[in-house]
């Protein structure tokens, strides 16, 4: 099941009919499927997939869906609101059909009409969802729905299939079938299976590609997992002019992209006069990429504002863009357009620089076995200068010159360089450029109230990401975002309340969050007080500590310095009677939390440093690590005991 990408190529042509199996019709559940309370096959799951049938057709540019479902608990009820996405404009989804079977046999169809939501917006397309909910559903319901998807664009399809076979839920059996068009022009179609042991791709004629598989265990749902598409089962088809290897096919493909870049970078008139304006002939060469960088970041990044309308761009004189240069004249372009107009300029200002293309480390992790450029959707630029090259990420708005956004760091991808191009990966993000510290000053009373404030200064991809959510909300909804997160990290009832920000306009600085909190801290007992040892920590929200082994990587996106300095301020009379010892722990190489109190007359001031210089584990690594967060959780739990003088007199 997809939702299919827009193409840059042209569709393919020539369609052909085939006759497939019929759309699948509702089938009377058997007596034990009715009667199941669990399954043995997915022990603890809330609900099972009994079957699920797919048939995808490009020739016919549909997407038929039917899924028969158990619900095994009340956590598997939520498996009755069904979303199903689609391409406003592009696409449709029609004939939903649902009921729901009570264990007795009782049936409850599907009546109304299903919600019509937009996901987010991509260029001038809206990814949409048609929302509908099973009526009626219990524990030992039997779910029953199926839909079809239309596409009236061939661009849509011809990016060809992609068969999702692990699911959310246990798959007792599953039955998938594509038709992809014809061969055409010397395209054909190619696949790229990852399926667990036994299961195989068909195709018993016709052109039609079938896959018959039982007993797929549930997508896994682990802490801070790579992006699923990076290691789920499924199958992948496409069209392409194959290559007899890896390596020639990314070369191959590698070389035509080169072209085309080069050709769209290439020195003009209008950016000579722009890169004149810009630079100095006594600047270095890292300041000449310093003020280019500045000056093509100031532009409109079209992936991160509102898409304008025909009429505005016909207005505003806005054209396809076809060179570099069209996007300097119009000031705006996508993120794509961007680096690679800063590519030029840096060329024109005779530096050397070169393109990079990267994956996305947010949804998909390169693999050069599937032969698909598409894989490669983030623009990067190198600059060679000094002896040195450095990556630049400057269609990431408002990333600081020098760093990557994480989710461009620490991956593979393709690049031109002196002797050509080649296969590469970008390097992993520094903890020390991810430093965010929290200053707190705290006032108590004896009965544990507090006021006081907070300054937050943040650097790196924490700077980024609050940057980003201020470029598509307004003021006030910043703050409440910002709040909400922030609110869950100090103790319970006490209230945040964001004053201002300094610097969100500002990339290359820090961003600070000045924030005031009023609330119960304290918990008061006789003459003790008793207070949170790490005000940041107290919600014990420590990853991995719950969970005993791990099957996939883990994905931490980022390394990171956290820094917390909070000094209480207490009533006179009250002494620090106990505080969190000093402690060091480290996983050696990869992560160390350091903290420390020092107590002084009526106030004790608490630091805490945890330092994360890793943000990739591998499965065999995950003890150690989980040994590491779960000292850290026993740290975390730690207390200040306060206790007035009458107490020290009378106990």
């Amino acid at each position: 099941m997809r939702i299919r990408g827009i193409l840059r190529g042209a569709a393919l042509i020539g369609i052909c009919g085939v006759a497939l199996p019929v759309r699948p019709q509702f089938q009377p559940p058997s007596p034990d499927e009715l009667k199941m309370t669990a399954d043995p096959k997915a022990p603890g799951a809330d609900a099972v997939i009994l079957e699920y049938r797919e048939a995808d057709n490009d020739r016919l540019l549909t997407e038929d869906i039917y899924t028969r479902l158990k619900v095994l608990t009340d956590k598997g009820k939520e498996a009755a609101t069904v979303e199903l996405p689609y391409w406003k404009g592009a696409s449709s989804v029609d004939d939903i059909r649902g009921r729901t079977i009570h264990p007795d046999g009782t049936i409850v169809p599907l009546t109304g009409k299903p919600e019509d939501l937009l996901s987010e917006k991509v260029n001038k397309l809206n990814i949409k969802r048609k929302v509908f909910t099973l009526p009626a559903v219990d524990v030992g319901s039997v779910l029953e729905y199926s839909y079809q998807l239309r596409f009236n664009d061939m661009l849509f399809v011809s990016r060809g299939e992609e068969w999702r076979v692990q699911q959310p839920y246990f798959v007792h059996k599953a039955h998938y079938e594509y038709a992809p068009y014809a061969p055409y022009g010397g395209i054909g179609v190619a696949w790229w299976p990852h399926l667990p042991s036994g299961a195989a791709l068909n195709s018993p004629g016709g052109g039609v590609f079938t896959l018959d598989i039982a007993d797929v265990p549930a997508a896994p749902d682990e802490e801070w997992m790579p992006p699923l598409n990076s290691f789920l089962y499924r199958v992948r088809f496409y069209y392409s002019l194959k290559a007899e290897t890896t390596a020639q096919y990314w070369m191959d493909e590698g070389k035509k992209w080169s072209d085309i870049v080069d050709k769209f970078v290439a020195p003009s008139g209008a950016l000579r006069d722009a890169v004149n304006r810009i630079v100095a002939p006594g600047d270095s060469e890292l300041d000449k990429a310093q003020k280019l960088y500045t000056a093509v970041e100031a532009l409109d990044n079209t992936d991160y504002s509102r898409a304008k309308t025909e009429s505005e761009r016909r207005a505003l004189h806005i054209k396809d863009i076809k060179h570099a240069e069209d996007t300097w004249k119009q000031k705006s372009g996508n993120s794509f357009e961007i680096a690679y107009l800063y590519l030029a300029m840096l060329r024109t200002a005779g530096l050397k620089a070169y393109a990079l293309q990267v994956v996305d480390r947010m949804y998909e992790v390169f693999d050069p076995s599937y032969f698909n450029w598409d894989q490669l959707n983030v623009a990067l630029v190198v600059l060679s200068s000094g002896g040195k090259e450095t990556i630049l990420d400057p269609g990431e708005k408002l990333c600081p010159f020098g760093q990557l956004s994480w989710r461009h760091a620490e991956v593979r991808g393709i690049r031109q360089g002196p002797d050509g191009v080649s296969l590469t990966t970008t390097p992993p993000e520094n903890f020390a450029d991810n430093m965010t510290t929290y200053n707190a000053n705290l006032t108590l009373d004896a009965k544990g109230a507090m006021t006081g404030s907070f300054t937050i200064v943040m650097n790196g991809q924490e700077a980024l990401y609050w940057r980003q959510v201020a470029l598509v909300n307004d003021a006030d909804e910043l703050e409440t975002e910002y709040e909400k997160q922030l609110q869950a990290t100090v103790p319970e009832g006490v209230d945040v309340h964001v004053d201002h920000f300094v610097g969100m306009d500002q990339p290359d600085g820090s961003l600070i969050a000045i924030v005031n909190a009023n609330g119960m801290v304290g918990t008061a007992m006789g003459k003790r007080l008793l207070l949170p040892g790490y005000f940041f920590e107290t919600r014990g929200d420590v990853p991995f500590v719950n969970e005993q082994r791990r099957l996939e990587p883990v994905d931490m996106h980022f390394a990171s310095r956290i820094n917390e300095n909070v000094t209480y301020h207490f009533p006179a009379g009250y002494t620090v009677e106990g505080a969190p010892a000093d402690a060091r722990v480290s996983w050696p190489g990869h992560a160390i939390l350091v903290t420390k109190s020092t107590a002084a007359q009526e106030q004790i001031a608490i630091a805490y440093s945890m330092v994360r210089a890793f943000d990739l584990a591998e499965p065999g690594e995950y003890q150690d690590l989980r040994g590491f967060y779960q000292q850290v959780a026993t740290t975390n739990q730690q207390q200040i005991v306060l206790s007035s003088a009458e107490t020290g007199k009378g106990s």
